[in-house]
């Protein structure tokens, strides 16, 4: 085990994580600086002859009153199976957490929920899982999400395994002259104007534009891409994806409340598959969506939109985590959720 503190031990994990099957792009080094508010630590399990044969990138970040708080979101990138790797790992966590003094360790890695031999393996090295989160607000990370399996598949393949009305509404939006552009850092303003307003229609909470523009300078052109819907020159649309080792994540979508009968969100979508499929991914991730899946859900209409691109529900496994500082955790979590909420009611009422 060890904790990366030299440049050229950066560039030797960026390479081991594009590699590798479980590649996500919240665990790059690019994406910490994205982050830069929290203090980034990467932990590397290595074998005899010093290779790495694991990783887990850590944001770090002090709350005022309680302490600091360990988070690694998607990690770690490894055979999730082989204790001896977890174990690794786990020390080089143990080992940040008394440096930092922190209240606790959690992560919300990329595992599905049925892998009994992961929780198996996490329970022994004294991690502890909460797995009953059902909506977007309860995590970090959305628990729930629609995957696309792209692997060594074709435009028409994946085309027709599409839902025929998302199939249709594809092809309304191009015979109705809806138009796709990839954008600029520029046009990073237009894309956070409709942002604001689908935040507003939907009740949601925007980020500024100097984040967006942060993502930019730090992600694009190799990591990220800007796509813009127009109809009749205006922007109407936008998408956000992200690219890294073996997948592509839909990471931002905002719509503008005129000409969403033209559909441009299917267009956006389509061409974002499209572009993963010509980088040969194997995933194309259209990330989160509500575990409530009933009709009358107010988020219904998110699982149904991603469910029409003939992609699978899936489930992860929740957050892991190891409180060492249990009653200081216990207070933090407690407020943090009275937080949420109070948060969430002021959004509801400026609706």
């Amino acid at each position: 085990m060890r904790i990366v503190t030299e440049e050229d031990d950066i560039k030797r994990y960026k390479d081991f994580l594009e590699k590798h099957e479980r590649c996500n792009f919240q665990q790059s080094p690019e994406w910490a600086k994205v982050k830069s508010n929290w203090t980034n630590k990467i932990v590397l399990a290595e074998d005899e002859n010093k290779k790495i044969i694991g990783a887990v990138s850590i944001l770090i970040r002090k709350i005022p009153i309680f302490g600091n708080i360990m988070y690694s979101s998607r990690g770690p990138i490894c055979d999730i199976h082989n204790l001896e790797v977890m174990k690794q790992l786990t020390d080089g966590i143990k080992e940040l957490a008394k440096e930092y003094k922190a209240i606790v360790y959690k992560a919300e890695p990329d595992v599905e929920s049925s892998d009994e031999q992961f929780r198996e393996i996490v329970t022994s090295l004294g991690y502890s899982i909460k797995d009953d989160a059902k909506n977007f607000r309860e995590e970090i990370q959305p628990r729930y999400v629609f995957r696309l399996n792209i692997k060594n598949k074709t435009e028409d393949e994946i085309f027709s395994g599409f839902h025929p009305k998302t199939r249709y509404n594809v092809r309304l939006a191009i015979k109705k002259g809806v138009i796709i552009k990839e954008g600029t850092k520029e046009d990073l303003k237009d894309f956070h104007k409709i942002m604001v307003e689908t935040g507003e229609r939907d009740g949601f909470i925007i980020r500024p534009l100097s984040y967006f523009e942060k993502m930019y300078d730090e992600l694009a052109p190799e990591h990220m891409k800007l796509l813009m819907a127009y109809y009749e020159d205006k922007p109407i649309s936008g998408v956000i994806p992200i690219m890294y080792g073996n997948k592509t994540w839909y990471l931002y979508g905002a719509s503008s409340n005129e000409h969403r009968n033209l559909m441009p969100n299917y267009l956006l979508q389509w061409e974002m598959i499209k572009m993963a499929i010509s980088r040969k991914d194997d995933i194309y991730d259209f990330r989160g969506v509500s575990g409530v899946v009933d009709e009358n859900h107010p988020q219904y209409g998110l699982y149904r939109f991603k469910k029409g691109f003939g992609a699978t529900f899936t489930e992860f496994i929740g957050e892991i985590y190891i409180p060492f500082k249990p009653l200081t955790y216990s207070i933090y979590k407690f407020s943090e959720k009275l937080f949420r909420n109070i948060r969430a009611l002021k959004t509801k009422f400026k609706k």
